[in-house]
């Protein structure tokens, strides 16, 4: 599949701004304001730009950082990875495969079965939740 590809304005017109800012800027919410770091909502977990299905509910946990945290994607396909070095760290950035949005990071100090925590921004995610 062809990646995603919209001009600036195209990104801006479709997204709120701070979706814009997080996930076309690389930007980050302050923990515990996102909409979802508390959500407790069986469904599945798309990208705010182009509707990938990212992490589903069940693979979501409470890691007390403030933002939505995920062991296991819903499709490894799906996440890209990518080195980051920014504010003097070194981190793992992960993005949306098909249309390159930042959503967050993935750290090694998650549950099993994976170790890992993708530590995910709100404003890069919607939720769809599981019909009744």
């Amino acid at each position: 599949m062809p990646k995603i590809e919209k001009s600036d304005a195209d990104w801006r017109a479709t997204l709120s701004p701070e979706e814009y800012r997080v996930t076309r800027e690389k930007g980050t919410e302050h923990a515990f304001t996102g909409r979802y770091w508390d959500c407790h909502e069986d469904g599945t977990y798309r990208c705010v730009c182009c509707g990938a299905p990212l992490f589903r509910s069940e693979t979501k946990f409470d890691s007390g950082c403030g933002w939505p945290s995920f062991h296991t994607p819903n499709n490894d396909q799906l996440i890209d990875e990518h080195v980051d070095t920014s504010f003097g760290m070194r981190r793992t950035e992960v993005t949306c495969h098909d249309c390159g949005a930042h959503l967050g990071h993935v750290f090694p100090d998650g549950p099993a079965p994976t170790g890992l925590r993708y530590c995910i921004n709100s404003a890069s995610l919607k939720l769809e939740p599981d019909a009744s």
